[in-house]
């Protein structure tokens, strides 16, 4: 059921005024019941200044709210005004929260479960390797990675995520019309189908420089806490633990070299108090998450209850191995090895992320022993 405000099409309307920011739109929702009953001098009355104020009452001259609610339909886009029920309820908690929210896809509620993960375009081999591993991790536990879609670590970050069989909503700062890097509108297309493209920005909205380090508000808005893998101090990964920070968010940071010039944010981060991890265990147990993968895909997780199962348990890892891979390590025929894993997935214990590649979901051990054939943890 469409639960949003009456007056939607309206805030849509008069959100296209480009001086009608998150403060200025706040003045007119406290002052106005309906956004359609603004009148000129109603308009100063609530606040706004002069030119803005003649810009406001143009645009309501000038523009069909209805026109507008079928261009954002026929892109395949939803409008969410804040206060909706599907508004993300953490972004709704900041200072500068956008008074309409723009989405591609679907913000589901447990994607209120998510952490940011953001670092430099120019990742090194040690940053790449560090975000695949920390978001394979976040991902096969239920986490939702939210990232900017931008190069390096935010490409990596989403298409890891997807390719873990998790969900990943990317924060952009254009319309939704159009996808920044262009090389990434097949990602995006993908983040559509396993997640959200999200933004504050209108339809028709190019990228501009100045976007950016608004856009980042809203990747440390909706999650429970912002990593940063690797960043100068002047990087836009910085600005987003800024917004973190301001948000009273968790922070989380990737040390690395001391040598290196892309590890100097999150060095100085770690410095400052954030904490700094190895793992996604580390962010799981900071976020008390560490249970979150079998009580949202599968309730409360059943332990392997045969030989076979056990068996198999032994081997996975939270590293993707192919079904063929698992069944000659376990010394299971393939068949059986097959079918066995579809029942571990029933019980939540290991996910298939995607061309026959099998993961194990939880952390922590359980009551039954993990240890490998050799002995030691897998």
């Amino acid at each position: 059921m469409d639960e949003s405000p009456a007056d939607l099409r309206f805030r849509v309307a008069l959100y296209r005024v480009h001086r009608l920011g998150s403060m200025r739109f706040g003045l007119l929702d406290r002052f106005f019941p309906d956004m359609e009953r603004a009148g000129l001098a109603d308009l100063a009355a609530a606040g706004l200044d002069a030119r803005t104020a003649s810009e406001v009452r143009r645009a309501q001259q000038e523009t069909d709210p209805d026109a507008e609610m079928k261009r954002l339909q026929q892109a395949g886009v939803t409008a969410l005004a804040a206060g909706d029920p599907r508004y993300p309820s953490r972004l709704g908690e900041i200072d500068d929260a956008p008074p309409v929210l723009y989405v591609r896809g679907e913000w589901r509620p447990e994607d209120e479960w998510s952490v940011a993960v953001v670092g430099t375009r120019r990742a090194t081999a040690y940053g790449q390797q560090a975000t695949a591993a920390l978001c394979r991790g976040l991902a096969a536990t239920g986490v939702t990675v939210v990232s900017g879609l931008a190069r390096g670590v935010d490409t990596i970050a989403h298409r890891t995520a997807l390719d873990s069989g998790g969900r990943t909503v990317a924060a952009l700062a254009n319309g939704l019309d159009t996808v920044y890097p262009p090389e990434n509108r097949r990602l995006a297309e993908e983040i559509v189908e396993r997640g959200a493209l999200v933004t504050d920005y209108p339809l028709g909205t190019k990228p501009r420089a100045d976007f950016f380090p608004r856009r980042n508000r809203i990747l440390s808005g909706v999650s429970l806490g912002t990593l940063v893998v690797e960043g100068d101090y002047q990087s836009g990964a910085m600005i987003t633990a800024k917004y973190a920070t301001e948000q009273n968010r968790e922070l989380f940071a990737v040390p690395g070299s001391i040598f290196s010039p892309q590890s100097r944010g999150p060095l100085g981060l770690i410095r400052d108090g954030a904490t700094p991890v190895s793992s996604a265990n580390d962010i799981l147990e900071a976020l008390n998450l560490t249970q979150l993968g079998a009580q949202m895909d599968f309730g409360r997780a059943a332990p392997p209850d045969s030989p076979d199962e056990r068996a198999l348990m032994r081997v996975l890892s939270r590293e993707p191995q192919h079904v063929d891979v698992v069944a000659r390590r376990s010394g299971l025929a393939p068949p059986v090895a097959s079918g066995t894993l579809a029942l571990l997935e029933l019980k939540g214990l290991v996910r298939d992320v995607g061309g026959m590649q099998f993961v194990r979901v939880r952390e922590e051990s359980a009551d039954y022993d993990l240890a490998g054939t050799d002995g030691t943890a897998s």
